[in-house]
């Protein structure tokens, strides 16, 4: 007999839930436009290192957004009592788990295109072309050349993941021949998915190290930096104007040495030299906070200093929240989990956290939980940005490129969306850190048997309660996330994402004592002497 189809409410629920994540596909695609358009240089850019850096960003976010999904779909094939509803059925189920599997493929598989095939040969490209004399034929050879580098990366990362043995062959005595077909055969009956794993996993590794970098440092930096402002802008001038009148004096100084006609010594040749350039950053400077100051949107930024404020104090709460719960989650871990070897899974919930009390409380007035989920995943994703926008682009003490609002260079933008892609991979994680349960079973329950005695302990009876679904669950009464079978299926990487935490808890300690060491910012912080992006007829506000 075939399966009854959802009716009535449930149906209901099922097109809302559907139609939530179309809404969210399309504020995804739009903020991704908006943003790369706020950061982008109006003098170098280009439209091919645009449109990639639009789609990265926004196959990241999809694929983030895809979490909330599959925790509504594995939640709703089961009631409230513990028992499926009438419609999923074997068959039913599977398909689901299918679909939200076959998703995860297409947009794992579009990030490792980008991680290694596209955003490379497109960095690359912009590379060669600052060189005049560069054909763009040399252009498309030479960055091929390079992006080959990343695809023997990619494929050796496939290959591992696909022959890494999840299990060992029963027979002790097995040929050589023998063990290689089994591991083909493991292959085959996984459907790539250990191969695709192993190569997420080793982006979203990546990804820890950029959240430790960047996102645990932006959650003190953002909320202290909207509570603290910027300096004024009249006080910033009246100082600069002080700055100029005196490297004014030193280079006449130095020149009227020169007067009677002879020539200067190399030390204040040297020095004559240095004053200048001093002088030309800081009449740089008096043209960008003469705009600033006289600009409409400075002023109106002021009359929402009392908002920012508040902003600012709520960020700050909702960080130490999120630390709280990292701490309590990690530390149940630590003393509650199977070990190392099993890379830290924990059969159930021993110490509770804030956001894993929340989460099933919001479950039942749908679609709380699925709203929450999406706005902890922003707000990683608002603290990365602002991260990397205080700290800049680094490889180890060198640094790289400033992020700038309408002054940051095509390859600087590339190497942006390539950190909040792989941040964002890694955000999938640290949501099940803080609710582990929540992000495995979603809102599920099983039966369990319950005996009661009655008639003064002679007679005794058994019946099904239900009871949320655990690591302890029969694997037919609860079904797992997709999610999760990406993110555990290695535990060496489970582990490391463990110690990976601790880091990001220290990271963030720090973060917060330098942020609040640091004082107000530059309204123009960035004008300097180093900096390539400025332009002399791009002055831009940076008030936060």
């Amino acid at each position: 007999m075939a399966a009854a189809a959802p009716t009535g409410a449930a149906s209901a629920e099922l097109v809302i839930g559907w139609g939530i994540f179309g809404l969210l596909l399309l504020a995804i695609l739009a903020f991704c436009w908006i943003y790369v358009r706020k950061y982008q240089s109006q003098r170098e850019s280009e439209v091919v290192s645009t449109i990639t850096a639009i789609f990265s960003l926004a196959i990241a976010l999809i694929t983030s957004a895809l979490l909330p999904v599959d925790i509504f779909l594995v939640s709703y094939m089961k009631n409230q009592n513990g028992t499926f509803k009438d419609w999923a059925n074997a068959n039913v189920s599977r398909q689901i788990e299918d679909t939200v599997l076959y998703g995860y493929y297409t947009l794992y598989s579009v990030i490792l295109f980008c991680v290694f095939f596209w955003i490379p040969f497109v960095y690359f490209y912009y590379e060669e072309k600052d060189d005049d004399d560069t054909s763009k034929c040399t252009q498309i050879k030479t960055a091929f050349k390079y992006t080959l580098g990343f695809a023997v990366i990619c494929a050796l990362l496939l290959l591992v993941g696909a022959f890494v043995p999840l299990n060992v062959p029963n027979n002790k005595n097995s040929t050589e021949w023998e063990k290689v077909k089994f591991l083909f055969e493991e292959l085959g009956s996984s459907h790539g998915l250990a191969a695709l794993s192993f190569s997420i996993s080793s982006l979203t590794l990546i990804g820890m190290l950029a959240a430790i970098t960047y996102t645990a440092y932006g959650m003190s930096a953002l909320p202290l930096n909207l509570i603290k402002g910027t300096r004024s802008a009249a006080y910033e001038r009246l100082e600069n104007t002080e700055d100029i009148e005196e490297v004014e004096q030193h280079i006449q100084t130095i020149k009227s040495k020169s007067k009677d006609g002879r020539p200067l010594p190399a030390r204040d040749k040297r020095a004559l030299k240095q004053f200048e350039e001093r002088l030309r950053t800081l009449r740089k400077r008096e043209r960008h906070l003469e705009f600033i100051e006289n600009s409409c949107w400075t002023k109106f930024c002021g009359a929402l200093r009392p908002l920012k404020i508040i902003w600012g104090i709520f960020f700050i709460l909702v960080a130490l929240l999120f630390i709280i719960s990292l701490f309590l989650s990690n530390l149940d871990k630590a003393l509650h989990s199977a070990g190392i070897d099993s890379g830290f899974i924990i059969f159930g919930a021993n110490l509770s956290n804030p956001l894993n009390m929340l989460l099933p409380v919001l479950q039942t007035v749908f679609p709380l939980d699925y709203i929450l989920i999406t706005i902890i995943i922003m707000y990683f994703i608002f603290t990365s940005m602002a991260g990397i926008r205080n700290i800049g682009i680094w490889f180890f003490w060198v640094r790289l490129y400033k992020i700038r609002r309408g002054r940051t260079r095509p390859q600087a933008l590339l190497f942006l969306c390539m950190i909040l892609l792989l941040i964002v991979l890694h955000t999938s994680y640290m949501i099940y850190s803080l609710a582990p349960q929540y992000v495995m079973y979603g809102s599920q329950n099983y039966l369990i048997e319950s005996n009661v005695t009655y008639d003064d302990h002679k007679n005794s009876s058994a019946f099904p309660v239900p009871k949320r679904c655990d690591a302890d669950a029969p694997e037919d009464q609860c079904t797992v996330t997709r999610t999760y079978l990406f993110l555990h299926k290695f535990w060496f990487f489970s582990a490391a994402y463990y110690f990976g935490n601790w880091a990001f808890l220290g990271a963030f300690l720090i973060g917060l004592i330098v942020s609040c060491c640091k004082g107000k910012k530059s309204v123009i912080e960035g004008v300097d002497e180093d900096d390539s992006d400025i332009s002399d007829d791009e002055p831009s506000v940076y008030s936060v």
